[in-house]
């Protein structure tokens, strides 16, 4: 059977394995092009700005930046990366499961039901940890989501760092809002210390901060790791630009149309079809919404491009009152999760808080703005270094994970612009609820009392000429985009009010397939990509069980 994968991301790479381990002959169809590991560390170290794209090859015809179409009322401000493994190429490497509620929000008051439940999940979720190497302590995760008896993951928890136990010697026990805090050890898809029966790939994580864009060391997990494993039957093939799925009268998918460029420059291409018994597509959850509205396919229920999420990021800094040693280990090793789930929820979105490992980076451009503002002061030589010493030494950043509910009018749709192989620009109409803003005002207030229980000084301040900023019943608040882009084609029980069934195919054609995020008709307030794996490799079994039955069913009809 010949099966035909557009994107060689999280999902795609890990569908494309399951299905060349057992005899499906499959081609890989990869906007963006090759950048080796090696390559990747020499560039980002050797760039005067060390920014997220900065290790990374990127083209005219498949561009990462600039590329989207804001239509407001509010900014989407997540991009993603096309470029063999994808947005899994720049992760940050956190892997929490999803909590049991997540999956049924819309019993909660807000957003969408699944078609399946956690426990649906929960074996996939074991298969994918160790598929990926997840370092993680097991009867540490069960204080907040079910992890089945006995169950190991495959890495030992990472050690803790410095800020870690100087926070938890403080807020462990402690209670905000009827609920008891507890500073919880985040799993990891980087390499930590394997159990009995695991051989990790690459080195043992160093403590490098650059997990966001690259790690030297090649600890974390992308998806070339699993490209590395797959069978002779898979064919990638890298500058192939999908632009077209043919359908026949039956509504199977025959044929895929894609643009292949050479030219890194410009938007010169030649056009090929390839044809396919089964198609995944597994682009991202705005490239597939894009793919099937410019084919004009999969969306008899209305719902293609709708139901758009992301988690809007909430970031608070402080400076603690003794140096915590920042800019050591990964971004995030810790996490508060007492706010992930309960009652309140039906009234304000539920939220996760990480610790951030890495100063003021992310939240106000640390270091560089603390010695531009010593520097505008005055201060040289000596006295500059001390400044920003002790300043940097100090900086912790708390992010808040906010869900946010899946609202048919935050959709993707095609824009009248085009790029430079003649494809429409995807357009963004994207919004945030009274529901979302009042988990970010529920946030922000969390984080005041945090940091006065640490007696932490709060340097955060929301200025109205930032992007994002607006205000809240008379509150200034921001959010940053966390790149988990989610819903465009949500899977659900009926083909009425969902683009994909449980298995994440396509209602209206038996063998068209769209995976990944934008099947997911919640987020929660976890990072997506450990939830999309699972539900890749479920649905690659399936793929696997349904090759299995229809030969069998041709056998018994042989004379």
């Amino acid at each position: 059977m010949k099966a035909v994968v557009v994107g060689a991301g999280f999902a795609g790479s890990l569908i494309a394995k399951v299905l060349g381990d057992n005899g499906f002959r499959v081609t890989v169809l990869e906007a963006g092009t090759e950048t080796g590991h090696d390559e990747a560390v020499h560039r980002f170290r050797t760039a005067l700005v060390k920014s997220p794209l900065a290790p990374y090859r990127t083209t005219v015809a498949a561009p990462s930046s600039d590329y989207l179409i804001n239509t407001g009322p509010f900014a989407y401000s997540s991009p993603y990366l096309r470029m063999n493994g994808g947005t899994g190429t720049v992760w940050t490497g956190i892997t929490p499961r999803m909590h049991p509620e997540d999956f049924r929000t819309a019993d909660l008051g807000r957003g969408r039901n699944w078609p399946i439940s956690y426990d649906d999940l929960e074996p996939y979720y074991r298969a994918a940890e160790w598929e990926i190497g997840v370092a993680a302590d097991a009867d540490e995760q069960r204080q907040h989501v079910p992890v089945a008896d006995g169950y190991a993951y495959p890495m030992h928890a990472l050690p803790r760092t410095y800020l870690d136990h100087a926070v938890a010697s403080v807020v462990d026990g402690q209670r905000i809002d009827g609920r008891e805090l507890l500073i919880t050890g985040t799993p990891q898809a980087r390499n930590g210390v394997p159990v009995s029966g695991y051989r990790p790939d690459g080195h043992l994580c160093a403590g490098y901060a650059s997990c966001v864009p690259v790690c030297p060391e090649n600890a974390k997990y992308t998806p070339r790791r699993t490209q590395k494993r797959w069978s002779p039957h898979i064919e990638l093939r890298t500058r192939c630009v999908v632009n077209r799925l043919h359908a026949d009268e039956f509504g199977r998918v025959t044929k895929v149309s894609y643009q292949r460029y050479e030219d890194d420059t410009t938007g010169r291409h030649t056009r090929h079809e390839v044809e396919a018994d089964v198609v995944v597509l597994a682009a991202h959850a705005i490239e597939n919404a894009k793919l099937l509205l410019m084919s004009g396919l999969a969306n008899s229920s209305d719902q293609v491009g709708r139901n758009l999420m992301d988690h809007p990021a909430l970031l608070t800094w402080a400076l603690m009152p003794q140096p915590i040693g920042p800019f050591r280990g990964p971004g995030s090793t810790t996490s508060i999760d007492a706010f992930r789930a309960g009652p309140e929820r039906a009234t304000r979105a539920p939220f996760r808080i990480e610790l951030g490992n890495w100063g003021w980076g992310w939240s106000a451009g640390s270091p560089d703005s603390d010695t531009a503002e010593f520097v505008a002061a005055g201060l040289r030589g000596y006295a500059l270094r001390k400044a920003v010493a002790d300043r940097v030494g100090r900086q912790f950043t708390l992010q808040f994970e906010i869900e946010q509910e899946a609202d048919p009018a935050n959709r993707v749709t095609l824009s009248e612009d085009r790029d430079a192989l003649g494809n429409p620009r995807p357009s963004i109409h994207y919004g945030l609820s009274d529901y979302v803003k009042d988990g970010l005002l529920a946030a922000k207030r969390v984080s005041d009392q945090l940091f006065e229980l640490l007696k932490a000084d709060d340097y955060t301040s929301y200025k109205p000429d930032e992007e994002r900023y607006f205000e809240h019943n008379g509150e200034p608040l921001r959010y940053w985009g966390a790149g988990h882009s989610g819903g465009t084609h949500v899977m659900g029980a009926s083909k009425h009010d969902s683009v994909v069934d449980q298995w994440q195919r396509c209602w209206d054609h038996p063998n068209l397939y769209a995976v990944g995020c934008g099947s997911m008709p919640s987020l929660g307030t976890s990072n997506p990509s450990l939830t999309m794996a699972a539900l890749a490799l479920r649905t690659a079994d399936h793929l696997v069980s349904h090759r299995a039955e229809e030969v069998r069913c041709t056998m018994s009809k042989a004379p």
